[in-house]
């Protein structure tokens, strides 16, 4: 990728750049699917913290999970989610949005002081779409997403997975290589100048350096 191409991922609709990672372990936690479905979802962030050096952890000690990923048929069976209405501002508002637009799927984040994200919220509506896909593609598709602050418009036009010659779906290499430099200990948590994507794009190079 291109430092441009970089750039846009962290790009806002308004025209700034700013980018956040993960400040704290993740504690996930899923709603709504069957056990062979959740070990899944689990082996995704797993797959995701080995290649990032993140953490995970069993609690939070504030949140107590700070990832909620939720699959559901219909926007409005959000509305019956007891309490969720307190951890999201304008729910019902909300959920009328997302109707109205046809959406699958929506992503809230929350921020500690530092800028550095504190917990999100994923939001699945199982079309045809998403249930086409399988468990495996999914589920890293959206933990992917939650890894890093991206731009709304990051995956608008592009998947994050890629298909292997045989077959297989993977985590594309170039996004791949983004997250790795994303969490570098040397990298800030938090970035709002686009010389930012400078150092991401420099890191990701190294890295596909081949060692002499």
């Amino acid at each position: 990728m291109t430092p441009q191409e970089i750039e846009q991922l962290f790009t806002r609709a308004d025209g700034n750049y700013l980018f956040a990672r993960w400040g704290r372990p993740i504690v996930p936690i899923v709603f709504g699917v069957q056990d062979e479905t959740l070990s899944i979802v689990k082996g995704a962030f797993e797959a995701l913290c080995v290649l990032t050096g993140h953490k995970m952890a069993e609690t939070d000690p504030e949140l107590g999970s700070n990832v909620m990923m939720f699959f559901f048929r219909d926007w409005d069976e959000l509305l019956d989610v007891p309490d969720l209405g307190r951890l999201i501002d304008g729910l019902d508002d909300l959920v009328g949005r997302l109707k109205a637009s046809g959406a699958n799927q929506y992503r809230v984040f929350r921020f500690d002081k530092d800028g550095s994200i504190q917990a999100s919220f994923v939001f699945l509506r199982m079309d045809k779409a998403l249930a086409e896909q399988p468990a495996e593609d999914l589920a890293l598709s959206q933990v992917s997403q939650v890894f890093l602050l991206w731009s709304e418009a990051a995956f608008a036009n592009r998947s994050p997975l890629a298909k292997l010659e045989n077959g297989q779906v993977v985590l594309h290499p170039e996004i791949g290589a983004v997250l790795s430099a994303a969490y570098d200990p040397l990298m800030p948590a938090v970035a709002q100048d686009k010389s930012h994507a400078l150092r991401l794009f420099a890191r990701c190079q190294t890295a596909s350096r081949p060692e002499e």
